[in-house]
């Protein structure tokens, strides 16, 4: 480093006192620059570092470098390699040596060549298992740490009740707590793995209008307290989350990038938050582009800066010149920068970014692919949701099988839209069209079209069938494309049914941003059933009269046809990984369970939408007889629904007492056995209800669950220990209290199929409870 100034090089000095130290030698331009950031392949030529393009926008220091990986397709060392060429620069070019962040994606997997590609966010959901989702986590956080990363943009902590929004694929389900639970372990992995965890998007982003992606959002102000913060407020005050990024949307008219009580007011001042905030994607800008609340890139970021966003992603635009210009002009003080400058290098020092600027090369063991494809499939498996079965399921493997459908041979439909294939796809598409980021992508860092860039360890479901079953006759014909109208090929696929001993059709949606893709960021639906012609495959095949298995592969629960679920059996694999073909291949023949619990509603109708357990007693009906007046006002499966290849019964809910304090524990257990003839696993979910607030409640809340594996006929007690707190709600004075009344308690299999309560009753007087989190259920199992 070319500075002498002792109070921030010196690693024994604490961290306030080293960014006081250094942003007291800092001038306004390097101020700046540590707000900003740069697409890492703005950086690069064919070989590495471009020289001059480094002085050009490196000269000042950086902030942020935007996905290395996740922007070309570099292996894991020279992702490393063009790393360190970076930080060099940064530390042996610019007058105070301040290394850079590198951030990465990495929802569902590293977003990089190579990196192994895990189910989706909201099959990790589906598994109800936040240890299981730890465990993925930290393999993750570790591979992200490997190549060169210090941050994630992960994990999505988003409510939705609308499967017309292409993103919910990226969520974690309709409720508070389950996402709450299965977040706060995405957190943790991450961060045991020493990489920022960044808690998104900041907040109700998974509740637009229409489901329309960024639309506007209509929350009331209890419901977004009660409901949307909630699973932030715990990844911020339990789980310890670093970062933070703001939502596209507005609420209640105001931008959330530019909402100071949001960021200000509540995260960091009722909440206590000490870490970084950055943008989402191009998010500043918006504020001009898309709210059309400012006249030009200096008032937004003087909006955007004031409101407690510190840093600008993918590349500054507005915190560069512009915001340099208000600076000037007086309409932001120094003293505004210099906040979330101090966040920022707070955050560098605690990485210790400072001593350890270089990433060593990557050790096959820290990466340890192998392993991670193995706790890839066994996460897909447990994922897998069973809708239907009417004993099919575990298949005798027949003599012969008919195959068809369009996500029968496609390796590329089995991946989210955050591997790395669906990334790529994406900016090769925007370099090559409209090129909204104004891109300019060296043509040897990344590859050339959509399946040449897929994972070579994928295997398609056709693949896998034919390698667990290598004595049967398997006939293929795909029938249908995925999304287009052509009928013409559905006469082989219903041939092949007719003269085979079973069918199964493989249908569902491809995940990604690009044109192609029917599910995904911006690739919002109006009909979210099948797309094209898959439903009438399904139910050409059916009427062969053969019996048939449906696999759908979807970021979304599609909404089908009762011809369309009254097959044998109906399988849910959301998008399952790079894993998936094998994990669905393993569950259907038996040797791996479905696992999977629905992480939220799906409903008959799209017009039934927003549908989901939490509604409020007046909510989910039509009128006085309760259905609408042309078809049920019930979804077709509720949240917590799956099934398992045996039986269970949960009974004999016990209450330690039936009178508790306000202030105290409601403790109960209930007894689980499985009465079925295989082993197997139930997700034994507790739920409760205040039978007279002083305002409405929903009509059940999930306050508790465990899974829980037993042997044939064996037994379990799950025991619950939920504190009076934990039942808090926001009151009409807009206060969080939990007030003495009666509840009932159920224990069972899902929301809607609850077959053991209780009821208590809370006694004493109203208390506040300010802080919900520190008062948080346990469940524990003994056999």
């Amino acid at each position: 480093m070319n500075s002498s100034t002792p109070g921030f090089t010196n690693p024994d000095t604490p961290i306030d006192e080293r960014v006081d130290a250094l942003i007291e030698v800092m001038t306004l331009s390097e101020k700046l620059a540590q707000l900003g950031s740069v697409w890492a392949f703005g950086l690069l030529n064919e070989s590495g570092l471009d020289s001059a393009k480094a002085a050009k926008v490196l000269k000042d220091g950086l902030g942020h470098v935007t996905r290395i990986g996740g922007s070309t397709n570099l292996d894991p060392a020279e992702t490393v390699r063009i790393g360190n060429e970076i930080q060099r620069y940064l530390i042996d070019e610019t007058r105070l040596g301040i290394p850079a962040i590198f951030h990465e994606e990495s929802l569902h997997g590293f977003v990089g060549a190579g990196a192994v590609v895990y189910p989706m966010a909201i099959a990790m959901a589906s598994s109800w298992d936040p240890e299981l989702v730890e465990e993925v986590q930290a393999a993750i956080g570790k591979h992200v740490k490997a190549v060169g990363g210090h941050h994630t943009l992960s994990p999505v902590l988003d409510i939705s009740h609308d499967l017309r929004w292409g993103r919910i694929e990226e969520t974690l389900g309709e409720d508070p707590y389950l996402a709450s639970e299965i977040g706060g372990a995405m957190v943790r992995g991450l961060q045991s793995a020493g990489i920022t965890a960044t808690a998104k998007h900041f907040v109700g982003h998974g509740a637009p209008e229409g489901g329309r992606n960024r639309g506007p959002v209509h929350i009331s102000p209890r419901e977004l307290r009660d409901e949307y913060l909630y699973p932030f407020e715990v990844a911020v005050r339990r789980d310890g989350v670093r970062s933070v990024m703001h939502a596209y949307n507005d609420l209640d008219g105001i931008p959330a990038v530019a909402n100071s009580w949001l960021f200000n007011d509540v995260l960091r001042g009722e909440w206590g938050f000490d870490g970084v905030v950055v943008s989402d994607y191009n998010g500043i800008e918006e504020l001009l582009t898309s709210h059309a609340v400012v006249e030009d890139f200096g008032e937004a970021a003087e909006r955007a800066l004031k409101a407690g966003i510190d840093i600008e992603l993918p590349e500054t635009a507005a915190y560069g010149d512009p915001l340099r210009a208000v600076i000037e002009a007086g309409r932001v003080t120094e003293q505004d920068v210099d906040r979330a400058v101090r966040r920022q290098l707070t955050a560098k020092f605690a990485a210790g970014l400072f001593e350890s600027p270089f990433t060593p090369e990557p050790a096959k063991s820290a990466i340890a692919v192998e392993q991670q494809r193995a706790l890839a499939k066994r996460t897909a498996s447990q994922s897998m949701i069973l809708l239907v079965n009417d004993g099919t399921l575990p298949l005798v493997p027949p003599p012969t099988i008919a195959v068809s459908g369009p996500a029968a041979e496609s390796f590329r439909n089995l991946l989210g839209g955050y591997s790395h294939q669906a990334h790529l796809e994406s900016l090769i598409e925007q370099r090559d069209a409209h090129n909204p980021f104004g891109l300019s992508v060296p043509e040897q860092l990344v590859a050339a079209g959509s399946e040449s860039v897929a994972n070579a360890n994928t295997m398609t479901f056709l693949g896998a069938l034919a390698g667990a079953l290598p004595d049967a006759e398997i006939r293929f014909a795909k029938g249908v494309e995925l999304n287009d109208h052509n009928k013409d090929g559905i006469a082989e696929a219903v041939g092949h049914a007719s003269i085979s001993d079973l069918a199964i059709v493989v249908v569902g949606d491809r995940s990604g941003l690009t044109d192609d893709c029917t599910c995904g960021e911006t690739r919002d639906m109006c009909d979210v059933g099948l797309p094209g012609e898959q439903e009438t495959l399904i139910e050409a095949v059916k009427a062969t009269g053969t019996p048939t298995v449906v696999v759908v592969i979807s970021g979304r629960a599609p909404v089908l046809s009762d011809q369309a679920v009254s097959v044998n059996a109906l399988l849910h694999a959301w998008g399952p990984g790079d894993q998936g073909a094998a994990a669905i291949v393993e569950v259907l023949l038996g040797s791996a369970e479905p696992g999977g619990r629905l992480p939220i509603s799906v409903p008959l109708h799209v017009g039934q939408l927003p549908v989901h357990y939490r509604h409020r007693p007046s909510g989910g009906r039509s009128h006085f007889k309760g259905d609408y007046i042309d078809m049920s006002d019930q979804p077709r499966w509720r949240f917590g629904y799956g099934l398992a290849y045996t039986e269970f019964s949960i009974e004999d809910l016990q209450l330690e007492t039936a009178e508790v304090p306000v202030d105290g524990h409601v403790r109960a257990s209930v007894k689980v056995t499985n009465t079925g003839s295989r082993p197997g696993s139930e997700v034994v979910q507790f739920y409760a209800r205040d039978m007279a607030a002083s305002v409405t409640r929903p009509v059940k809340e999930l306050v508790g669950f465990s899974r829980v594996h037993l042997e044939p006929g064996e037994s379990a007690m799950v025991a619950l220990t939920l504190p009076a707190g934990f039942l808090a709600f926001t009151n009409v004075d807009h206060q969080r209290v939990v007030e003495p009344g009666r509840h009932v308690l159920y224990a069972g299999h899902a929301s809607n199929n609850l077959p053991a309560q209780q009821d208590f009753t809370l006694i004493g007087e109203t208390r506040l409870v300010p802080d919900r989190t520190t008062e948080h259920p346990r469940v524990q199992v003994e056999i």
